[in-house]
């Protein structure tokens, strides 16, 4: 079943957590790092599991895993830092592991259970054009065929997916094409569920141009997403 719906059959809304880089740096890391929070994931991934349990006792409904850096969120990524493929592979996988450790120690308790849902634990999964580091997430100008994006996005999706997430966060996506290929990829693993959040250049369209009404029409039609919305774009454009 959709995670999101689930939630919102018994509650009115789902309350997702906030920044992990800015409270990882409020614990006195230092993120000036290419690695960014994956360098904490290897260093410190007990802290990243506070940051968790933080946003839970403060109310959360949902854990983000720890965004990785953009140019280094693929193993491909990861092996020009130096890491072995396989290393790569437990790095991506440990950001939704240490979530979910974080969520069911939180659960744990009977207290932390009134009057809530359990924690959703979303894997983060951010645009190719992140990958690319030249601005290209709020452009969607990839030339790129839906083909090659789905073998971009396969390793991380199924790494993530075998790693335990509920739900996969797909993210400042900024053009259809890329949000087909990640529904397409989607259905590779059935029971799998994702939302889809575009970046966006106005107030009707998303950042290739293409209406938000053409992009949740097409969305609304796939089971597997959960979601539709908005991110990493002006707050003039969201308003309702």
């Amino acid at each position: 079943m959709n995670p999101i719906e689930n939630i919102l059959r018994k509650f009115p809304l789902v309350i997702l957590d906030g920044a992990m880089a800015t409270e990882l740096e409020r614990h006195g890391c230092d993120l000036n790092d290419s690695l960014w929070s994956a360098k904490i994931l290897i260093e410190n991934p007990d802290l990243i599991k506070q940051v968790h349990l933080d946003y839970f006792a403060a109310g959360a409904d949902c854990a983000i895993t720890a965004r990785l850096p953009p140019v280094t969120a693929t193993i491909e990524g990861f092996v020009k830092k130096g890491l072995s493929e396989t290393e790569a592979l437990s790095l991506i996988q440990s950001s939704v592991r240490i979530a979910v450790k974080a969520r069911d120690e939180f659960w744990g308790t009977a207290e932390n259970r009134l009057n809530r849902p359990k924690p959703l634990v979303a894997a983060s999964i951010g645009p190719y054009g992140a990958f690319l580091a030249d601005g290209s997430e709020y452009r969607g100008d990839y030339q790129l065929a839906e083909e090659e994006l789905i073998e971009f996005h396969r390793p991380r999706m199924k790494a993530l997916i075998d790693a335990g997430a509920d739900i996969l966060a797909c993210e400042t996506i900024p053009c259809l094409s890329e949000a087909r290929a990640i529904v397409r990829l989607l259905e590779e693993f059935p029971g799998s569920y994702a939302w889809i959040s575009f970046s966006a250049k106005d107030g009707r369209h998303i950042s290739d141009g293409t209406p938000v009404t053409v992009c949740a029409d097409w969305l609304d039609k796939h089971e597997q997403v959960a979601a539709v919305g908005i991110n990493c774009t002006p707050p003039k454009y969201t308003r309702r």
